[in-house]
């Protein structure tokens, strides 16, 4: 413990060391914050200020503003200190609160208070607040500075004003990391992904300083996982390991999910298993790539590892979990999990509830998933109907399938996809009008079903198929190899199941129109132009249909080649005939 005689530049110097450390000992700080009372020095601005602040990363803030209450003289440093305390701590409106009251002082903010100030308004999404911002650092002349201007990047960005996220970076004289890896958060929040990539090369190429982090880098990793860019996705990993980024969680939980997405489930175990210290995104990414690619029995596993290194799961874990359970048909086990959750701490919310509905509803269980509808604390939302709708279709129940469209009719206005999945139950029940009379009523609002396509990369580019599609530059080498193909699998045992034709055409049609789904056509791309040994990875935007899922199957066997296909819920790998779903998707 201090002496008496200490001064307060000794104090400060304790203050920051016990801020800037590891433990930052809260006793030690509380002690120390009691002789500076007894001291007579709490009246000391600079000596406030760092108690504020230790109080602050010590997680309370509520005790930074008594501090700050008791305090009669306030300078523009004081009233600094208090309001990133409570934007550092998660409270942005009470920073934006203070802030106000800041300018009522008459005290002007510095380079340090309005980023502070943009980081709250960024956090709330608040548009006009930032317009606000921007309009006071114009004023007081601190738009210049590299900070500021980095903040207003960073929030509107934030905010989804991307055009004036790129104004203010293109304004900037000097830029650092934040602005660059701001700009281009906002571009991928935005779904412009070229944009994105285009910067972040950009950025690569400057001359000064590093402009990327860890947060650019995950960034950009999500793009290339969004668009299953495979092989971009592996040079970054490259550059992050050369940079030594690869070791950040959340340049490791992009790359676990990067891996995933593509495809490459035993890329994201090694990532996984590289990574000492890992947190908590980094254990969901974990499982839901398990989930995702049928290791059901690794992802329980995960949860359990969480548990013994004392890790506490999320709503995302038991979010993973669920997933898990509903497409190995594991009713009791998710059961288990959902009831899991109260032990936890956690309420289910709706996807929780949503995707208890699709276990249930997969599994057979229609009348429970309705039930377990009925006793939601909340309004069921479009992902629990349309839960409960897939189940309808897969089990054929037509009944079911109308009272769920009476209650989706009751919503509103609802996405085409749950029209489509309505239009498709019928269909698959052979009830032709009804299913005319939900497609007439996508067209009545002016809503497209979405296109079924189906996409390879090779190299950098990106082989897209649609459905009969005849305008690739090797059509004719991928039509006469399906038509191979078929003569093989017919031998093999192959009958099409036209049934997963939803449209009112006659026995013929219906084979040549499941016969060149897109997903044939990537495989039969994929089988002329890659080498034996290497896997056929599709990607898909819509599920697989029932008999391409069979016709894959035995596409895997006659070839001997493995096939890996991602439809928009899981992924398929195909092998010797075989599907790791274990025909259970």
């Amino acid at each position: 413990m201090l002496q008496p005689q200490s001064d307060c530049r000794d104090i400060c110097k304790v203050l920051v060391w016990l801020t800037q450390s590891r433990t930052r000992s809260l006793p030690k700080g509380l002690q120390l914050h009691a002789h500076v009372i007894k001291s007579g020095l709490e009246g000391i601005p600079l000596v406030c200020h760092h108690l504020i602040n230790f109080y602050s990363k010590t997680n309370l803030p509520h005790s930074s503003r008594k501090l700050f209450d008791s305090f009669p003289l306030k300078s523009a440093t004081t009233w600094s200190s208090v309001i990133s305390s409570f934007a550092q701590n998660d409270l942005p409106l009470l920073a934006l609160h203070f802030f106000r009251c800041m300018l009522r002082h008459g005290l002007c903010p510095d380079d340090h208070t309005l980023p502070t100030a943009a980081k709250s308004c960024a956090a709330l999404s608040d548009l006009p607040m930032a317009h606000s911002l921007h309009s006071l650092a114009l004023k007081t002349a601190h738009h210049h500075d590299v900070f500021v201007g980095s903040s207003l990047v960073d929030t509107y960005a934030k905010c989804g004003e991307i055009n004036f996220a790129r104004k203010v970076f293109d304004e900037m004289p000097h830029k650092n990391v934040v602005s660059w890896s701001g700009l281009i958060y906002g571009y991928c929040q935005m779904g412009l992904h070229e944009a994105a990539l285009i910067l972040f090369k950009r950025a690569l190429e400057q001359d000064y300083d590093v402009r990327v982090n860890d947060f650019t880098f995950s960034s950009v990793l999500r793009v290339c996982s969004v668009s299953t860019l495979f092989e971009l996705g592996k040079q970054v990993h490259g550059l992050c390991f050369k940079t030594s980024f690869d070791s950040s969680c959340f340049v490791a939980s992009s790359l676990i999910s990067l891996y995933s997405k593509c495809g490459v489930v035993e890329g994201s175990y090694k990532v996984f298993k590289e990574v000492q210290v890992r947190n908590l995104g980094m254990w969901n990414a974990m499982m839901i790539a398990c989930a995702q690619h049928a290791h059901t029995g690794t992802t329980f596993e995960l949860f359990e590892d969480m548990g013994k290194v004392g890790v506490k799961p999320n709503f995302i874990t038991f979010l993973c979990l669920l997933y898990a359970c509903s497409h190995a048909g594991l009713v009791e086990r998710g059961e288990h999990y959902f009831g899991l959750m109260k032990e936890h701490g956690l309420q289910p919310g709706s996807q929780h509830y949503a995707t208890m509905v699709d276990l249930l509803g997969r599994a057979g269980k229609l009348e429970e998933a309705v039930r377990v509808i009925h006793e939601m604390p909340m309004e069921p939302t479009e992902a629990v109907w349309g839960a409960l709708l897939t189940g309808c279709r897969i089990h054929g129940n037509t009944e079911l399938a109308s009272f769920v469209a009476d209650r989706v009719f009751e919503m509103g206005s609802v996405s085409s996809g749950i029209q489509v999945l309505l239009s498709n139950a019928y269909a698959a029940a052979g009830r032709w009008e009804e299913a005319a009379r939900a497609r007439k009523t996508l067209r009545d609002q002016g809503i497209k079903k979405e296109t079924g396509l189906s996409w390879v990369e090779e190299g950098n580019r990106v082989h897209t198929f649609a459905a009969g599609d005849r305008s690739h530059g090797r059509s004719k080498e991928i039509y006469e190899k399906l038509e191979e193909l078929g003569e093989e699998m017919a031998k093999a045992g192959y009958v099409a199941d036209t049934s997963f034709v939803l449209k009112e055409v006659d026995g013929d049609e219906k084979s040549q129109t499941i016969r060149y789904h897109s997903e044939r056509l990537a495989i039969a791309f994929g089988l002329i132009t890659f080498p034996q040994e290497r896997p056929i990875r599709v990607m898909k935007n819509l599920r697989v249909c029932g008999d391409c899922h069979n016709a894959i199957k035995f596409i895997s066997k006659c070839t001997g080649r493995v096939i890996i296909v991602r439809d928009n819920n899981r992924f398929h790998r195909f092998e010797d005939g075989k599907c790791t779903c274990g025909d259970y998707w």
